[in-house]
């Protein structure tokens, strides 16, 4: 057996574009590939399988081997190491310096604490350093920062093929000047190089920095070359598409098309990969066997004795064909051979073997191939592999989950993060932004200043209100600040002390407060209505659910299990499922459709567009194929004839689901017995369609998708009011869309889509405006003639609009050239690229909304946003791509709309249009007074919930978080706003040991803000609203002067001795001598926590 499989990733997987990374196993996310990889492990030996593509092994791309003996760092815990030298060769080898480390490839230095994420392994690791000696490694969760494990030692490896020292600097720019001349304009590659500083994409020009160059060949010099029988015709359809490349940007360039401007000098081919007489050559050095599907051609030919496996796919589509009992009657056909079952997951191997058990097969779960051999004879192996389609050798019958259920597989779902994870910390206020104060209204913040504060220093946060006034907040009272939102045009700042601010507020309070009283009684009455009790068909279910074709997510199953509950729980389901673009809420949908028709109901799907109802439509219809259900599909892509039938089908009951777009809410359509009406992102409804809706929930099922997102806490507020199921969590093994923000580029362009066409996908190409349409198809047809591109916009007719996606989605077509239509919900596996024409006029949450049309699969997706190259970008706009290009990690958008809600629009979540409400007070304070409401509806007091206040605390004690501890200012302001929230003594003491974990040992300064924080929890429970503490003693403010027990108050006061006495105007003043800030910290916390007890017992 082999030691173990490297995997060198093809170049062709990035994107071939000026300062873009030639795969994604570059740049830190995977590490300098397998290839460069394959190098001696650590000083082990052993035999070892690379598996590649055939052009990669044609790419002249990897230092020499002995390049590797100086590559690679290890040590181990008490060894000595200087964290300077470590820092370097980080630098030097491609790891990028960051605040956070989130991905592989990036570290992060604080104090005597190094966090890095070595290419390769699961999880970052922690060094902890005293002086120059390694205390400690710990792995760590890069989203929770928390420490997960100890390590004993570690060995890092470059992440790039380049390496930045001063010999590779120094050949890099003379071979540069010798192949192009000398430098005499602006050149962003040759400066960065020059300068030492990591360009992305500089491994196209990977030969200029070493003084040779290897292949696979030479890294595993005495291997057996296994060749795919295709591998020739591989290597020279990528050598034709290198040299087309190539071509294309000598031309473009040349005759100065490059629209940028960009400078841009491609390497020769044969500088980067083998000519096919030297490829030739080098096979011919060693032993070689060739695969073939067919018999062997020569005497030399050998018949490895496997076969095509058998396929089910007849037995599928035969609507009576049911491929269980075929599966069972083949495997006990097979007499002489051990038949074997593949699945491609963990959990679909489990979910599938309760599905067979209830056909009279029983699999045992094995859990590798050699088990599987080794199971008792007349057993049935079922095992992990991840493989597509099986085969049948003399001895062994190998049948997979994909031959058995025709669908494509997901991977193993790797370790499953709560979605919860994704809101571990609020997105830090950048200078400049609005903010909004529970007392003073809407500012402008000006940054983080340190003041004396009672002779001690005190981090503030500057806020600037109309007039030039200004407001500092104490760090621990950062809570007051919320976030106006995204949208920050025609806002108007606030004056300090002016009374507008708290009349608007009152004013906005009252209309929330009505909307609240609205949804508790829609509630109400629904908990009093009675409905059909849906329940799934046993048998009939699990087989429906082993359709699904990937492994559910925790939020997934649980929005699952939510809503079937909901239906079989006999009162009418009004559930709401949000979740990010691609998420998997249509699979929730589809789950409850087949419950409610199954159950003898009928299930209406309305849509927004009719490019979603025919996605919706086909789907669906795909999905219950085989199944004794009709599904139909009514919008204005159905002929008139057609929609009559689909009408009286509703009728008379004998259609059973029927998918459209408002035409399925017409007053003409009658339905015989209606159970679920599933509503996909009902903001996009009009008031009248809205209407209809209402009227048709009045006693049916209703499940209504959305991808705004909901924040947690509000979907906390609304429990038991609407319910409610946020999916957060992405598919497994959904890669991350790689974005690229640039000017117009026509190479880069082409290369892109002649990229996504090699690689057998389709593209996306949006414009703004219907009018920009036309020309850019000319620049298109002119660009790249050789692919075909399609038209579509919302001018078209129905007939038209279908032939052309129904073209599109044929793969007639390479390129759908259209206007933002595609944006709603479209999903199209095979459409990987994505090019967006003035990505500048497109809102922020439209660009989110479009990027999520790729990478919908397994396979990697790829954004391109082009602005125009003589025009300056507005700041919002500027703002907005931004946030795009470094919106790259998974639930990103859930994480980012959680703070800035307004991305999207608010969406119509309390059945009111909001957009107004929140532009008078921002969107985080507009979520906190729907909070407030709704907790007092639900407790029928007839009240407004207690209002928000937070404790002004002054000790005299330096409160702040030294940027020596913590030196990034988004960091520290961050962690202001996560402890500003801290509610007791238990999640301080969390907060302080992550602190500990994340950043050292903690100054005096943190301790005493955390203090600060325990004190001023105590005193929301005291009602105290203020407290001066200083040498000689403190000053306790009560809220409205009052205190919740004036009588045990008095009693108190009369133990003190005089130590302590109430002042005319209310204030309790205490005599003490205070003298050692330390000591009074917890002299005070001693004192509220006395005063918390008094007011319990009143």
């Amino acid at each position: 057996m082999y030691k173990w499989v490297d995997f060198s990733p093809p170049w062709d997987e990035g994107a071939l574009k000026p300062g873009v990374l030639p795969h994604s196993g570059y740049g830190g996310k995977g590490g300098a590939d397998g290839l460069f990889q394959t190098g001696p492990r650590n000083g082990t030996r052993g035999a070892r399988c690379v598996a590649t593509y055939g052009h990669r092994v044609g790419a002249a791309g990897s230092p020499r081997v002995r390049c590797w003996p100086s590559s690679g760092l290890s040590t181990q815990v008490g060894g000595r190491l200087d964290i300077d030298g470590i820092v370097a060769y980080l630098n030097r080898n491609g790891y990028g310096r960051t605040d956070t480390v989130m991905e592989p490839g990036e570290y992060a230095v604080r104090g005597g604490i190094l966090d890095l994420f070595p290419p390769g392994t699961p999880e970052p690791v922690r060094l902890d350093f005293f002086g120059d000696e390694l205390e400690s490694i710990r792995s760590f969760d890069p989203m929770s920062q928390r420490t997960s494990g100890k390590l004993q030692s570690f060995s890092l490896v470059p992440v790039s093929e380049v390496t930045l020292d001063d010999a590779a600097i120094a050949r890099f720019r003379s071979t540069y000047r010798e192949m192009f001349g000398v430098v005499s304009g602006p050149d962003p590659l040759y400066e960065a190089i020059s300068q030492g500083i990591k360009f992305n994409g500089m491994e196209h020009w990977l030969p200029l920095f070493h003084d040779g160059m290897d292949t696979l060949f030479a890294y595993v010099p005495d291997a057996l070359a296994v060749l795919d029988h295709q591998v020739e015709e591989a290597r020279d359809a990528r050598h034709a598409l290198v040299l087309e490349y190539y071509d294309a940007r000598r031309t473009i360039t040349g005759a100065g098309l490059a629209e940028s401007g960009m400078v841009y000098h491609p390497l020769p081919p044969n500088r980067l990969y083998l000519e096919k007489d030297e490829w030739d050559r080098l096979l011919a050095t060693r032993p070689c066997v060739a695969l073939s599907p067919f018999g062997p051609a020569s005497e030399n030919g050998a018949d490895a004795g496997g076969r095509p496996g058998r396929d089910f796919s007849d037995i599928r589509a035969r609507p009576d064909g049911n491929v269980y009992e075929a599966l069972r009657e083949h495997v006990g056909a097979e007499k002489s051979r051990r038949s074997v079952l593949a699945a491609w997951s963990a959990g679909s191997r489990d979910r599938l073997s309760h599905v067979l058990a209830d056909h009279g097969l029983k699999p045992v779960l094995v859990d590798s191939w050699p088990e599987a051999l080794a199971a008792p004879a007349k057993s049935l192996p079922m095992v992990v592999l991840a493989l597509d389609h099986g085969f049948v050798t003399d001895d062994v019958a190998l049948i997979t989950e994909q031959d058995l259920l025709g669908d494509r597989l997901a991977r193993p779902a790797k370790k499953k993060r709560k979605g919860s994870q994704f809101l571990a910390e609020a997105s830090a206020l950048a200078e400049g932004d609005l903010v909004v104060h529970l007392e003073h209204g809407i500012g402008r913040y000006d940054g983080l200043v340190t003041l004396q504060v009672s002779g001690a220093p005190h981090d503030c946060l500057r806020v600037i209100y109309d007039g030039g006034d200004k407001l500092f907040v104490p760090v621990e009272n950062i809570e007051v600040l919320t976030r106006y939102g995204s949208e920050q045009a025609g806002a108007q700042l606030d004056r300090l002390g002016g009374v507008a601010w708290q009349s608007r507020k009152a004013k906005l309070k009252k209309r929330i407060r009505d909307m609240a009283d609205q949804l508790i009684a829609i509630a109400a009455q629904r908990q009093l209505r009675k409905s059909e009790s849906l329940t799934p068909p046993e048998g009939l279910w699990d087989e429906f659910c082993a359709r699904f074709p990937y492994a559910e997510t925790e939020d997934q199953a649980r929005a699952i299990d939510d809503t079937v509950a909901d239906l079989g729980s006999g009162r009418p389901m009004d559930r709401l499922v949000c979740g990010d673009v691609g998420f998997g809420k249509t699979e929730v949908a589809m789950r409850a459709a087949f419950v409610a028709a199954m159950s003898g109901m009928q299930v209406a799907v309305v849509v927004p567009t009719t490019l979603l109802a025919r996605q919706h439509y086909r789907n669906f219809s795909d999905r219950f194929h085989g199944l004794p259900l009709k599904v139909e599909q009514l919008s204005r892509l159905v002929t008139a004839k057609r929609a009559n039938e689909v009408k009286a089908g509703l009728a008379d009951g004998s259609v059973d689901i029927v998918v459209g777009t408002h035409a399925v809410l017409a007053k003409s359509i009658n339905f015989k017995r209606l159970g679920l009406l599933i509503i996909d992102e009902e903001q996009h409804f009009g008031v009248g369609h809205k209407e209809r809706l209402k009227q048709l929930k009045s006693d049916v099922h209703v499940l209504t998708l959305t991808a705004t997102p909901i924040p947690r806490t509000l979907q906390l507020a609304l429990t038991g009011v609407k319910e409610m199921s946020v999916i957060a969590t992405p598919p497994v093994d959904r890669l991350v869309v790689r974005t690229f923000v640039l000017p117009f580029d026509p190479v880069v362009l082409r290369e892109a889509i002649l990229r996504e066409r090699y690689r057998g996908g389709q593209v996306f190409y949006v414009c703004p405006r219907l009018a920009d349409i036309d020309r850019v198809a000319d620049r298109l047809a002119k660009l790249v003639p050789e692919v075909k591109c399609a038209i579509a916009h919302g001018r078209l007719t129905p007939t038209e609009l279908e032939e052309v996606m129904t073209a599109f989605g044929d793969k007639q077509y390479d390129v759908l050239l259209s206007t933002n239509i595609i944006e709603s919900g479209l999903d199209m596996p095979s459409v990987n690229t994505l090019i967006i024409h003035r990505a500048d006029m497109f809102g922020l949450g439209q660009l989110y909304q479009l990027r999520g049309r790729v990478g919908r699969g397994k396979t990697r997706g790829y954004a391109y946003f082009t602005l125009p190259t003589d025009k300056v970008l507005s700041k919002p706009a500027e703002k907005r791509l931004h946030v795009m290009q470094t919106l790259d990690s998974l639930g990103a958008g859930f994480q980012l709309a959680s703070h800035d809600l307004d991305i999207r629009g608010a969406g119509n979540l309390l059945g009111e249009e909001q957009s107004g409400h929140i532009r008078e007070v921002g969107i985080e304070l507009y979520q906190q007074l729907i909070e407030e409401a709704v907790a007092a509806a639900k407790g029928g007091d007839g009240e407004m919930a207690v209002e928000e206040w937070s404790p002004q605390i002054t000790l005299g004690t330096p409160v702040l978080i030294p940027d020596t501890y913590v030196a990034d200012l988004s960091v520290r302001l961050s962690l202001y706003r996560r402890i500003a929230t801290l509610a007791d003594r238990e999640e301080i003491d969390q907060l302080a040991a992550e602190l500990v974990d994340r950043f050292g040992t903690m100054p005096p300064e943190v301790e005493n803000l955390l203090e600060v924080v325990a004190v001023k929890a105590l005193c929301k429970q005291a009602g105290v609203e203020k407290l001066d503490a200083g040498p000689k003693g403190a000053v306790v403010t009560f809220r409205g002067n009052v205190f919740a027990n004036p009588i045990g108050l008095v009693q108190y006061i009369a133990q003190q001795a005089g130590a302590a006495k109430l002042r005319p105007d209310h204030k309790l003043v205490f005599v003490r001598a205070w003298d050692e800030p330390a000591k009074r910290v917890k002299l005070a916390q001693k004192l509220i926590a006395k005063l918390v007890e008094i007011a319990k017992a009143g």
